[in-house]
């Protein structure tokens, strides 16, 4: 008698890895897009952190950083509904191989630009994958889980995501060691092409049946079928990443310049951030799903808050090496807070409505890093400072105005 299928409980091990998978919210659609975030993210880690300094070493000046900032939040807010249309009328497998190609292309122009002013054409093509792919990777988690595992769904695609963040940034630092900002930069480009090709595969995976009706439903009527506590949501939701905005292309150029740290150590200090995220996703969740949204989205927008006044706090890495746990701990409820978007969005025009709320999010914070850098210019402590009363007030309003059997 064989005992190799059965564990010590006797229970048999096909039953335990299908009870695992339902319990992580393992549906393949979910593990084939979570799988794509881990080989995206791998790539671009190499590389992201460091692009302030490419920009930098191409002779741009820090207004123009702070444009760069700036063009990014709001393109990431354009490509958001257009990239719902596309994956509600095409379907999300498609979707995904268009946006895929189109980030492939960027990553090249970036890695060959003569002059700071072509990273942001190639920036264009980039935004195709973070941007303009994330309603359809909200579609998948809601065409494919029931609500009371979406939270769970959203832990395991950002823990994908953020694993390759503890490890890539540093790998990233050493390449700018090694061959300087603009060889590294561009050596880990040329990862991401690779890596990018890896993810049309994995994409092509993805066979998901498209919720029927509401087809010829206008951006307007999207709107109008936001439910209240979805809108309040979104209000709040752009004080808090206003606060993000300020500060975070000028987060590497702090630490380095400033500070006085190397960019190894830079890429330790990004890895930190990731591994405390990573550590708090999969208990909150499930606390988040069985309990409530509410009082873990509140800890998110605190984590947010007291994230800048914590790095401008720092006057060592090991200083900073705190601040940046507490950045960490920004993602603590972010599950819970897109679990609660996904479940008050209409099904029938899922990846719109998401797209819809982050147009209107992104959009409304893109002047943030462009303020932020006329800020730097008179003290780096006042954009800081500034970022991290912004926060708070957002946070305040989410408490004060989301009822708490809508984050439920």
């Amino acid at each position: 008698m064989t005992h190799s299928s059965r564990g010590s409980s006797g229970a048999p091990a096909g039953s335990r890895r299908a009870g695992l998978a339902a319990w992580l919210g393992l549906e393949r659609n979910v593990v084939a897009v979570s799988a794509a975030m881990f080989v995206m993210a791998l790539g671009e880690q190499l590389w992201r952190r460091f692009l302030p300094k490419y920009l930098e070493s191409l002779g741009a000046p820090i207004v123009a950083i702070g444009a760069y900032g700036t063009a990014e939040d709001f393109l990431d807010g354009v490509y958001q509904y257009p990239g719902g249309w596309i994956a509600d009328r095409h379907g999300r497998r498609r979707a995904l191989l268009f946006f895929v190609a189109l980030a492939a292309v960027g990553y090249g122009i970036i890695a060959v630009a003569p002059v700071w002013p072509v990273v942001l054409l190639g920036l264009v093509f980039t935004l195709a994958w973070t941007s303009m792919a994330s309603p359809t990777l909200f579609a998948v988690i809601g065409d494919a889980l029931p609500k009371d595992r979406r939270a769970m769904g959203f832990s395991v695609q950002a823990i994908l995501r953020r694993l390759p963040i503890v490890v890539a940034p540093t790998l990233g630092g050493l390449m700018m060691a090694a061959w300087g900002i603009r060889g590294g930069v561009r050596v880990g480009l040329l990862c991401s092409i690779v890596l990018a090709s890896l993810t049309l595969v994995v994409v092509s995976q993805v066979r998901l049946v498209l919720p029927a009706g509401w087809e010829g439903v206008t951006i307007r009527g999207v709107w109008a079928r936001l439910p209240p506590p979805l809108r309040r949501l979104l209000v709040s939701d752009i004080f808090i990443r206003t606060c993000e905005g300020l500060v975070d292309v000028f987060l590497v150029i702090y630490a380095l310049n400033v500070i006085g740290i190397s960019a190894p150590e830079y890429g330790v200090l990004v890895g930190v951030q990731s591994a405390t995220s990573i550590a708090c996703y999969l208990p909150v969740a499930r606390l988040a799903d069985r309990i409530a949204r509410k009082p873990f989205v509140i800890a998110t927008f605190l984590a947010f808050s007291l994230f800048p006044l914590a790095v401008i706090a720092a006057r060592s890495f090991p200083a900073l090496i705190l601040a940046f746990v507490v950045g960490g701990l920004r993602e603590i409820g972010e599950p819970a807070r897109k679990a609660l978007i996904l479940d008050l969005a209409v099904p029938q025009i899922r990846a719109r409505s998401i797209g819809l709320y982050y147009l209107i999010r992104s959009v409304a914070i893109a002047p943030a890093a462009f303020v932020g850098g006329l800020l730097w210019k008179t003290s780096p402590a006042i954009t800081f400072v500034t970022a991290g009363v912004v926060g708070l007030m957002g946070t305040a309003l989410f408490a004060l105005t989301v009822d708490e059997r809508h984050a439920g």
